[in-house]
């Protein structure tokens, strides 16, 4: 059990540090965090049932996730080469859209729940 507990630490201390490094020197990743903020603020403002408010705040959390792989990735590219080579740049590229598709799916149950209000 202690095994256990000193694994957790140790699992917070780097996710922390992944988080805080990343709020430090990425604008996109702080973009989101203040879209999702204002997202789920909406989210509890309005008269949502409680899936709705559940798939939005997930959706959320996924889209700074991927954020985050996005960011990971570009850095372990530019850390492994500062040449120019194609596969980086798909590789940057896919990360990318990764982020892009997550956004969409958030920006699609924000449709659908909005139109439901109506």
């Amino acid at each position: 059990m202690r095994t256990f507990f000193k694994r957790l630490k140790d699992r917070t201390i780097w996710s922390w540090a992944g988080l805080t490094a990343t709020w430090r020197e990425e604008y996109s990743f702080r973009s989101w965090v203040w879209a999702n903020l204002i997202s789920a603020a909406l989210a509890l403002w309005l008269p949502l049932i409680t899936a709705e408010r559940a798939l939005i705040l997930a959706l959320g959390v996924l889209v700074l996730a991927a954020e985050l792989f996005n960011t990971a990735i570009e850095r372990a590219v530019d850390h492994t080469s500062t040449d120019h080579h194609e596969l980086a740049r798909q590789a940057k590229d896919a990360a990318s859209a990764a982020v892009a598709l997550t956004a969409i799916a958030a920006g699609v149950v924000w449709v659908v729940v909005l139109v439901g209000l109506i």
